[in-house]
């Protein structure tokens, strides 16, 4: 399917939406209404250093700059600098700084990180920087990475590692976790054993659903039957439910998943190029093969593969993604 493109004559690294129009907001910040209309401020803003990519909160009030394989990040309130922010240094040019904005169930806006030790989650009051997971910890020895929060703010997914390296997700419960921050030293609510080979990425499809996708490496060399198993099986993309404590549905695509975008209820899937995917079926539904996705897959590795830099509309209905002239439009109807 073609895509629609609009002409972007740098590199893009902080994509979002606000309402039609396209934002990068580490730049200016420069806007792009839906019929390619570049509306760029007299007084240009930049932000120097590293930031290669950027997340922004749901509210849209919030937005973080970082360096994906640096220590540095910046946290902007409506584009404006608020504070700094740093990670570990511990092979943090071997995955992908771990970051994540939204609000809690309370309606506290919040950002989730990894301030000062890789494997210990902490979680901070977006607007003051109040700690609210203070205490004494007893982290285990996993790398955090790929960190988002539910939409009802309820649970926080990481898609990080251990030591093969060996990709793990994890899923934490955020309400527990403010009153007792000792919480997100745990394994989470996700059972120990998720999957027989790597999760190479995961995403949050609604409050309950998360698709996992692991990868296609077999680490086992037996042949022994694992479909019927309650861990993923090698290439297989799963949806668990939160709530039931189950796979709601597994299934089998037939290209790497790669990284993961939730559209509603289907995700695309950026490995390659872009493809429109059926969570449940595993059938890819549309792709768009004149479209650069990259060949990133894990958070972490020692050779740096970049994330591709796209952003979902909240509507489900379209996606961009940044190449190096244009950034495409893909409408995201099967």
């Amino acid at each position: 399917m073609q895509a629609q493109r609009i002409a972007t004559p740098r590199q893009v690294s902080a994509l979002s939406w606000d309402g039609d129009d396209l934002v990068d907001f580490s730049h200016g910040p420069t806007r792009w209404s839906s019929d390619g209309t570049v509306d760029s401020p007299r007084i240009c803003r930049m932000f120097s250093g590293p930031f290669d990519h950027a997340v922004v909160s749901p509210s849209g009030r919030f937005e973080v700059l970082y360096a994906e394989r640096g220590t540095k990040a910046l946290l902007l309130r409506q584009g404006k600098l608020l504070r700094e922010l740093d990670r570990s240094y511990y092979h943090a040019e071997d995955f992908d700084y771990p970051v994540a904005l939204g609000a809690l169930a309370d309606g506290r806006e919040v950002v989730v990180h990894c301030p000062n030790e890789y494997n210990v989650l902490q979680i901070d009051d977006a607007e003051t920087g109040r700690r609210i997971t203070e205490g004494s910890r007893t982290p285990q020895d996993v790398f955090h990475s790929r960190l988002s929060i539910s939409p009802d703010g309820r649970h926080l997914l990481a898609a990080g590692w251990v030591w093969h390296p060996h990709g793990i997700a994890m899923v934490f419960d955020l309400a527990a976790a403010a009153k007792d921050p000792t919480v997100l030293d745990g394994r989470g609510v996700l059972p120990a054993e998720t999957s027989f080979a790597e999760v190479e990425s995961a995403c949050w499809l609604d409050n309950d659903r998360v698709a996992i996708a692991a990868s296609n490496a077999d680490p086992l060399d037996d042949e022994d039957d694992r479909e019927d198993s309650d861990r993923l099986a090698p290439g297989q993309l799963g949806i668990w439910s939160i709530d039931s404590a189950r796979w709601l549905h597994r299934s089998r695509p037939t290209h790497p998943v790669g990284t993961m975008i939730a559209c509603g209820e289907r995700i695309v899937s950026l490995y390659g190029h872009p493809r429109l995917i059926d969570p449940i079926s595993g059938e890819t539904l549309v792709e768009w093969p004149d479209v650069d996705a990259g060949t990133k897959d894990c958070s972490y590795g020692v050779t740096h593969i970049p994330t591709p830099v796209a952003t979902a509309h909240p509507d489900g209905t379209r996606l961009a993604i940044a190449q190096t002239d244009h950034t495409p439009i893909l409408k995201l109807e099967p």
